[in-house]
């Protein structure tokens, strides 16, 4: 579990298949800053948002196995470059954010990115099936950081939703990087995930 609260930009170093074509990569990962004293192999670490099994470690890099299935599902884990990211939640850390996964759950489109007075706004179109899942002042995970939606607007091939950025996340994360027609990792708040669940097993 994760808080969607970004703790270092990281870099992918190198990006090896393992294998044949069908078998995935393993990443190189700079942490920056992330700090990866308390880490061990098998621990957890969001990558972009898509929790990743920490397979070696090396000074202040670490490497991941990342799979063709998730690489077919996810943006920003097939070439070097900047990333966001997060050690796994302990009961002692702080809930800054709200619960994440670590799963994403289908990729948005930048529509718009643009600094509003002092803030920033960003709007993503989310796909049809993720839709339902978004509402006025509920949380979604883009590209790893834990963002509060301020408008929805359901058109035909799904919703956009439009969300407020602070300066300093703009600065401290890989968003200041988007720019229209960009794909984003999407995960919706697991609260509305259960919701549907038990609703629906109600009315069935």
């Amino acid at each position: 579990m994760f808080t969607g609260i970004v703790a270092a930009v990281g870099r992918i170093l190198e990006v090896k298949p393992l294998g044949d074509a069908a078998a995935g990569v393993r990443l190189l990962v700079d942490a920056g800053t992330l700090g990866l004293t308390d880490v061990a192999i098998g621990d957890s670490i969001a990558i972009e948002g898509a929790c990743m099994t920490v397979s070696a470690l090396d000074g202040n890099s670490f490497a991941v196995d990342v799979s063709r299935e998730s690489l077919s599902k996810t943006v920003g884990l097939d070439a070097p470059g900047e990333v966001n990211l997060e050690k796994s939640l302990t009961l002692a850390a702080k809930l800054g954010g709200h619960l994440v996964s670590g799963h994403v759950d289908g990729l948005g489109q930048v529509m718009r990115f643009a600094p509003i007075g002092e803030s920033f706004e960003l709007v993503v179109r989310a796909p049809r099936e993720l839709a339902r899942y978004l509402a006025y002042k509920g949380s979604v995970t883009v590209n790893g950081v834990s963002l509060t939606v301020n408008r929805v607007d359901d058109v035909a091939e799904g919703a956009e939703i439009s969300m407020n950025l602070i300066p300093h996340t703009v600065a401290v994360t890989t968003l200041k990087r988007l720019l229209p027609g960009r794909p984003v990792n999407l995960e919706i708040d697991l609260i509305a995930r259960y919701v549907e669940r038990m609703l629906g097993a109600r009315l069935g």
